[in-house]
Protein backbone atom coordinates (compact mmCIF):
# COMPACT_ATOMS: atom_id res chain seq x y z
CA UNK A 1 0.00 0.00 0.00
CA UNK A 2 1.37 3.41 -0.95
CA UNK A 3 2.37 5.76 1.85
CA UNK A 4 0.25 8.96 1.82
CA UNK A 5 3.13 10.87 3.43
CA UNK A 6 5.41 9.93 0.52
CA UNK A 7 2.73 10.95 -1.98
CA UNK A 8 2.00 14.25 -0.27
CA UNK A 9 4.84 16.06 -2.06
CA UNK A 10 5.98 15.66 -5.65
CA UNK A 11 9.70 15.24 -6.31
CA UNK A 12 10.01 18.84 -7.47
CA UNK A 13 8.27 20.13 -4.35
CA UNK A 14 10.62 18.13 -2.12
CA UNK A 15 13.65 19.59 -3.87
CA UNK A 16 12.22 23.09 -3.58
CA UNK A 17 11.62 22.75 0.16
CA UNK A 18 15.00 21.15 0.83
CA UNK A 19 16.70 23.94 -1.14
CA UNK A 20 14.87 26.52 0.98
CA UNK A 21 16.03 24.77 4.15
CA UNK A 22 19.62 24.89 2.90
CA UNK A 23 19.26 28.59 2.02
CA UNK A 24 17.65 29.32 5.37
CA UNK A 25 20.57 27.83 7.23
CA UNK A 26 22.94 30.19 5.43
CA UNK A 27 21.21 33.01 7.29
CA UNK A 28 20.89 31.56 10.76
CA UNK A 29 22.60 29.17 13.14
CA UNK A 30 19.17 27.63 13.78
CA UNK A 31 18.35 24.22 12.32
CA UNK A 32 15.03 23.65 10.52
CA UNK A 33 13.55 20.17 10.04
CA UNK A 34 10.37 19.36 8.11
CA UNK A 35 8.60 16.09 8.91
CA UNK A 36 5.48 14.66 7.24
CA UNK A 37 3.58 11.67 8.68
CA UNK A 38 0.41 9.96 7.38
CA UNK A 39 -1.10 9.94 10.88
CA UNK A 40 0.02 10.66 14.42
CA UNK A 41 -1.90 7.71 15.85
CA UNK A 42 -3.97 4.78 14.60
CA UNK A 43 -7.00 5.49 16.84
CA UNK A 44 -8.13 1.90 17.58
CA UNK A 45 -11.01 3.08 19.78
CA UNK A 46 -12.46 5.11 16.90
CA UNK A 47 -12.33 2.05 14.66
CA UNK A 48 -14.04 -0.03 17.33
CA UNK A 49 -16.77 2.55 17.97
CA UNK A 50 -17.42 3.16 14.29
CA UNK A 51 -17.63 -0.51 13.34
CA UNK A 52 -19.84 -1.29 16.37
CA UNK A 53 -22.34 1.49 15.67
CA UNK A 54 -22.62 0.70 11.99
CA UNK A 55 -22.84 -3.04 12.65
CA UNK A 56 -25.80 -2.45 14.99
CA UNK A 57 -27.55 -0.47 12.25
CA UNK A 58 -26.80 -3.17 9.69
CA UNK A 59 -28.07 -5.83 12.10
CA UNK A 60 -31.36 -4.01 12.69
CA UNK A 61 -31.87 -3.22 9.01
CA UNK A 62 -31.01 -6.77 7.95
CA UNK A 63 -33.39 -8.28 10.48
CA UNK A 64 -36.26 -6.04 9.41
CA UNK A 65 -35.68 -6.62 5.69
CA UNK A 66 -35.43 -10.40 6.15
CA UNK A 67 -38.46 -10.48 8.43
CA UNK A 68 -36.46 -12.41 11.03
CA UNK A 69 -36.64 -10.21 14.08
CA UNK A 70 -34.87 -12.60 16.44
CA UNK A 71 -31.82 -11.94 18.58
CA UNK A 72 -29.83 -14.78 16.98
CA UNK A 73 -30.39 -13.55 13.43
CA UNK A 74 -29.50 -10.01 14.51
CA UNK A 75 -26.28 -11.24 16.14
CA UNK A 76 -25.27 -13.14 13.02
CA UNK A 77 -25.60 -10.03 10.85
CA UNK A 78 -23.99 -7.87 13.53
CA UNK A 79 -20.95 -10.15 13.87
CA UNK A 80 -20.34 -10.40 10.14
CA UNK A 81 -20.88 -6.67 9.62
CA UNK A 82 -18.60 -5.80 12.52
CA UNK A 83 -15.70 -7.85 11.14
CA UNK A 84 -16.02 -6.36 7.65
CA UNK A 85 -16.59 -2.79 8.86
CA UNK A 86 -13.72 -2.95 11.33
CA UNK A 87 -11.29 -3.76 8.52
CA UNK A 88 -12.84 -1.17 6.22
CA UNK A 89 -12.73 1.68 8.73
CA UNK A 90 -9.22 0.74 9.90
CA UNK A 91 -7.94 0.99 6.33
CA UNK A 92 -9.98 4.01 5.20
CA UNK A 93 -8.88 7.30 6.80
CA UNK A 94 -11.88 9.18 5.37
CA UNK A 95 -14.29 6.92 7.27
CA UNK A 96 -12.22 6.77 10.44
CA UNK A 97 -12.22 10.56 10.78
CA UNK A 98 -15.98 10.50 11.46
CA UNK A 99 -15.35 8.65 14.71
CA UNK A 100 -12.34 10.59 16.04
CA UNK A 101 -12.96 13.74 18.08
CA UNK A 102 -11.11 16.97 17.35
CA UNK A 103 -9.75 17.02 20.90
CA UNK A 104 -8.32 13.50 20.53
CA UNK A 105 -6.62 14.44 17.26
CA UNK A 106 -5.17 17.60 18.77
CA UNK A 107 -3.80 15.68 21.75
CA UNK A 108 -2.29 12.87 19.66
CA UNK A 109 -0.64 15.24 17.18
CA UNK A 110 0.87 17.28 19.99
CA UNK A 111 2.27 14.20 21.68
CA UNK A 112 3.58 12.69 18.44
CA UNK A 113 5.24 15.96 17.42
CA UNK A 114 7.09 16.21 20.72
CA UNK A 115 8.11 12.54 20.54
CA UNK A 116 9.46 13.06 17.02
CA UNK A 117 11.36 16.15 18.12
CA UNK A 118 13.35 14.09 20.61
CA UNK A 119 13.45 10.84 18.63
CA UNK A 120 15.04 12.65 15.67
CA UNK A 121 17.59 14.35 18.00
CA UNK A 122 16.44 17.83 17.05
CA UNK A 123 17.08 18.75 20.69
CA UNK A 124 20.75 17.84 20.36
CA UNK A 125 22.10 20.90 18.52
CA UNK A 126 24.96 22.72 20.23
CA UNK A 127 22.98 25.84 21.12
CA UNK A 128 19.58 24.15 21.30
CA UNK A 129 18.35 26.02 18.25
CA UNK A 130 16.56 23.21 16.41
CA UNK A 131 13.03 23.59 15.14
CA UNK A 132 10.60 20.95 13.85
CA UNK A 133 7.79 21.65 11.39
CA UNK A 134 5.55 18.61 11.90
CA UNK A 135 2.73 17.89 9.44
CA UNK A 136 0.23 15.13 10.24
CA UNK A 137 -2.00 14.36 7.24
CA UNK A 138 -4.85 12.32 8.72
CA UNK A 139 -5.53 14.95 11.38
CA UNK A 140 -4.85 17.81 8.94
CA UNK A 141 -2.80 19.34 11.70
CA UNK A 142 0.54 21.17 11.79
CA UNK A 143 2.79 21.79 14.79
CA UNK A 144 5.97 23.79 15.18
CA UNK A 145 8.22 22.60 18.01
CA UNK A 146 11.23 24.76 18.92
CA UNK A 147 14.08 23.89 21.27
CA UNK A 148 14.71 25.70 24.54
CA UNK A 149 17.37 27.99 23.10
CA UNK A 150 14.79 29.41 20.70
CA UNK A 151 11.96 29.47 23.23
CA UNK A 152 14.10 31.64 25.49
CA UNK A 153 14.00 34.41 22.86
CA UNK A 154 10.96 33.75 20.67
CA UNK A 155 7.39 33.59 21.96
CA UNK A 156 5.64 30.33 21.09
CA UNK A 157 2.69 32.24 19.63
CA UNK A 158 4.94 33.51 16.85
CA UNK A 159 4.97 30.06 15.25
CA UNK A 160 1.21 30.12 14.71
CA UNK A 161 1.85 32.23 11.62
CA UNK A 162 3.99 29.42 10.22
CA UNK A 163 1.27 26.87 11.04
CA UNK A 164 -1.42 29.00 9.38
CA UNK A 165 0.67 29.38 6.22
CA UNK A 166 0.96 25.62 5.79
CA UNK A 167 -2.68 24.91 6.68
CA UNK A 168 -3.88 27.46 4.09
CA UNK A 169 -1.57 25.91 1.51
CA UNK A 170 -2.88 22.40 2.17
CA UNK A 171 -6.48 23.57 1.84
CA UNK A 172 -5.73 25.27 -1.48
CA UNK A 173 -3.70 22.29 -2.79
CA UNK A 174 -0.54 24.39 -2.81
CA UNK A 175 1.15 22.66 0.10
CA UNK A 176 4.61 22.44 -1.46
CA UNK A 177 4.89 26.19 -1.98
CA UNK A 178 3.29 26.83 1.41
CA UNK A 179 5.84 24.68 3.25
CA UNK A 180 8.67 26.41 1.37
CA UNK A 181 7.22 29.79 2.41
CA UNK A 182 6.93 28.57 6.00
CA UNK A 183 10.60 27.58 5.99
CA UNK A 184 11.48 31.06 4.73
CA UNK A 185 9.45 32.63 7.53
CA UNK A 186 11.15 30.43 10.14
CA UNK A 187 14.52 31.52 8.78
CA UNK A 188 13.50 35.17 8.99
CA UNK A 189 12.40 34.79 12.61
CA UNK A 190 15.50 32.83 13.62
CA UNK A 191 17.98 35.07 11.80
CA UNK A 192 17.00 38.01 13.98
CA UNK A 193 17.92 36.12 17.15
CA UNK A 194 20.42 33.53 15.94
CA UNK A 195 22.52 34.92 13.07
CA UNK A 196 24.91 32.61 11.27
CA UNK A 197 28.16 32.08 13.22
CA UNK A 198 31.60 31.85 11.60
CA UNK A 199 32.06 28.29 12.84
CA UNK A 200 28.50 27.18 12.12
CA UNK A 201 27.95 23.72 10.65
CA UNK A 202 24.90 21.86 9.43
CA UNK A 203 24.03 19.72 12.45
CA UNK A 204 20.80 18.27 11.05
CA UNK A 205 20.13 17.10 7.50
CA UNK A 206 18.10 19.21 5.07
CA UNK A 207 16.07 16.29 3.69
CA UNK A 208 12.37 16.11 4.48
CA UNK A 209 11.59 13.30 6.91
CA UNK A 210 8.71 11.05 5.96
CA UNK A 211 7.84 9.16 9.09
CA UNK A 212 5.08 7.33 10.90
CA UNK A 213 3.12 8.33 13.95
CA UNK A 214 2.77 6.25 17.08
Amino acid sequence: MSDPAEQFLAAGERLQIEARIAEAEKRTSGEIVVMVVPSSYHYPLATMIGSSLLAVLFGIAGSLLAGKETMWFFLEIFALSFILLHELIKRTPFLKRFFVTASDMKEEVGEAAINSFYHKDINQTVDHTGILIYISLFERNVRVIADKGINAKVEKQVWQEVVDTIVRGIKSKGHGAAIAAAVDRCAEILAGHFPLKPDDRNELGNSIIFGKGR
